[in-house]
């Protein structure tokens, strides 16, 4: 089991989003877009801290030992470092998963059987989503994000919630936009966006041995573009260490849609695991998924991208029908 974790007060890839307190015309069951700050409800706060790799209500999650002493941390792993690469940009791999002991996370939430995690582990497949798909999903993620976009280095943009970086802020993307949000995306776009999840959904619980109907998708689900540009605040830190169970105590599983490639597109923004005795890293290219059980067995990072720009939807799940959302509509 890795390491204690500790949040600290207030700190946008990894890594999940029952419905949406935000204006969400996307509802499977709520067409309307109730009238509410978008800067107040608590999606967005939720949206901001994963992708901040941060802490629930508003914190930075940092790793308690990640401390280093002549180059090297408590953990003993080297402090610049990624000693084993899980995934390269140039493998196109099938299936590879990595079993690994669960930690005590889910003990300290409602069990659901059949779905709770107990056996853990993290895995990669480039067998799920094609290039060509990926690279029709990031035309949709370029298309709403440059309607905004963060001041820093790190932009969000939730088509569940409406959530969307816009300088320095965040605003709800339908409310802001109206109508007008139909000369942007298409009903095809959606149905796309869809059918990539539910297959990936189907995947993981293939992999986990679990029925897919006994897995919700959750929030914060979103599309992000990191590039290097200096953070402006805090929203702009995504690189912190952190745990999905620990941040959201509602998600059981997470993964991550790469939709550029590492070393082509953008440099740096490798998606690091860190283990106790070493950092293992998955080297995104566009369609691959990675995908991993979200409790602190799979403590993770993403490095700083360097230059170019790295795009990725974070899908996450939960087993708790509670905390479930719906997929995204237009009409």
């Amino acid at each position: 089991m890795a390491p204690q974790r500790r949040a600290l007060p207030r700190g946008p890839d990894s890594a999940g989003p029952g419905p949406g307190r935000g204006s969400r015309r996307h509802s499977s069951a709520t067409k309307g877009r109730p009238q509410q700050d978008p800067h107040r409800g608590w999606w967005l706060k939720a949206a901001i801290l994963l992708l901040l790799s941060a802490a629930a209500g508003g914190g930075l999650v940092v790793w308690s030992r990640v401390r280093t002493q002549d180059g090297v941390t408590e953990g003993g792993i080297p402090a610049d470092g990624v000693t084993e690469v899980l995934a390269h940009r140039s493998d196109n791999l099938q299936d590879k998963f990595m079993e690994i002991p669960c930690s005590e996370d889910y003990d300290n939430h409602k069990r659901f059987a059949g779905c709770t995690p107990r056996r853990c582990g993290r895995g990669v497949t480039d067998a799920v989503i094609t290039r060509e798909e990926a690279e029709r999903i990031r035309r949709i993620a370029e298309r709403g994000l440059a309607l905004g976009g963060s001041d820093g280095g790190a932009s969000i943009l939730d088509l569940h919630s409406g959530a969307l970086s816009l300088g320095k802020h965040f605003v709800n993307l339908y409310r802001y936009f109206g109508e007008k949000i139909h000369d942007i995306f298409t009903e095809e776009d959606f149905a796309l966006y869809r059918d990539v999840r539910q297959r990936i959904q189907q995947r993981i619980a293939q992999v986990f041995g679990i029925s897919p109907s006994a897995m919700y998708l959750t929030k914060p689900t979103f599309f992000s573009r990191m590039n290097s540009t200096g953070a402006k605040t805090t929203h702009d830190e995504y690189w912190h260490p952190h745990v999905d169970k620990v941040t959201y105590g509602s998600f059981d599983y997470t993964s991550l849609l790469y939709l550029s490639d590492y070393s082509e597109d953008f440099g740096g923004g490798r998606f690091v695991f860190m283990d106790a005795d070493s950092n293992k890293t998955v080297e995104p290219r566009a369609g691959r998924v990675s995908f991993f059980t979200s409790g602190s067995e799979n403590l993770h990072r993403v490095e700083k991208v360097q230059w170019g720009t790295r795009f990725a939807i974070t899908i996450s799940f939960t087993c708790d029908p509670q905390h479930g959302i719906g997929d995204p509509l237009l009409a």
